[in-house]
């Protein structure tokens, strides 16, 4: 059985924070059951924020963004300089797969903490093939 904290992508922030997105319902029932921390990356907080502030408005980005500086809803953890090694390694080596390079950061991050589970609404980390992905 899977333990330890839980490496939350960008498709599961943006699911969780639009409530006219198809996987919204799965994302906040999974939010409330969990019973294990919640993890990011500094990348996936900028891909967020991006994307929130695009599709939904400042004030949402903003809303999300503060509390994910604030790490009020999960762990902020920044890429390093070996993490951002290992991603071009695997962006260079996936070229079959639609994987960003900030979807490479988050596996190599999730290598090096040893985190074996995603919460991610895309298929990349299930295409990825090495950690399991909630919610399925």
């Amino acid at each position: 059985m899977a333990s330890g904290p839980i490496f939350t992508d960008t498709s599961a922030w943006y699911a969780y924070i639009d409530k006219s997105d198809a996987d919204h319902t799965a994302a906040v029932k999974l939010v409330k059951e969990l019973d294990r921390p919640l993890i990011t990356s500094n990348y996936v907080f900028d891909e967020t924020l991006t994307l929130s502030k695009l599709k939904m408005g400042y004030h949402v980005a903003i809303n999300l963004g503060r509390k994910l500086w604030d790490q009020e809803v999960a762990t902020l953890v920044r890429v390093t300089e070996e993490d951002e090694s290992r991603a071009w390694e695997i962006f260079v080596q996936y070229e079959d797969k639609g994987f960003s390079f900030t979807d490479c950061t988050s596996f190599a991050i999730m290598e090096r903490l040893e985190i074996d589970t995603s919460f991610a609404f895309d298929d990349h980390f299930i295409q990825y093939g090495k950690f399991i992905v909630i919610p399925t």
